[in-house]
């Protein structure tokens, strides 16, 4: 990553960036899934602001621009992760890997993290499981698409569900 990357939590004028951000880093999902409105593509900027407002949202800005975001949050014990992305031109940086290792070190009372991503989805699968996520089961949810729902439990805890 570059040196100038720096992850920030998210204010409620980042929004639309956001959203921009997530459009652009879903484009190659829909291509390959053969979707063009699998939700990250459809969502409205209130919907953003929301998780903004509700969540944990933090951003990686390469100077004012943000390059890189990660929405969480937390249910019970357990962090539901979602819509990780990053710029399209701004990838294979190791921005992904920092946003994830920062939500984590930001949920201390997070006994396990979740997401899930599309089968095909090689990249996504092979940065989770680099980073500790385990597989806990498939969701087939029509003919071009099954989730893979992916775990991460707290190092020292035994939950490996």
């Amino acid at each position: 990553m570059e040196h100038t990357t720096r992850i920030e939590p998210a204010g409620p004028g980042d929004a639309g960036e956001i959203l921009t951000l997530t459009r652009a880093a879903y484009v190659s999902e829909a291509q390959l899934y053969g979707d063009p409105f699998i939700p990250p593509l459809v969502e409205s900027v209130e919907q953003v602001r929301k998780s903004i407002d509700t969540g944990i949202v933090f951003t990686a800005r390469d100077g004012a621009r943000i390059v890189g975001a990660v929405r969480a949050r937390m249910a019970g014990s357990t962090c539901l992760v979602g819509r990780l992305v990053v710029a399209p031109d701004a990838q294979r940086r190791g921005i992904a890997t920092a946003l994830l290792a920062h939500l984590h070190g930001q949920c201390p009372d997070a006994e396990a993290f979740d997401l899930f991503t599309g089968h095909l989805s090689e990249g996504n699968l092979r940065l989770y499981r680099r980073l500790g996520y385990r597989e806990t089961h498939r969701e087939r949810m029509d003919d071009h698409l099954t989730l893979v729902h992916l775990r991460r439990a707290r190092p020292g805890d035994g939950a490996g569900r």
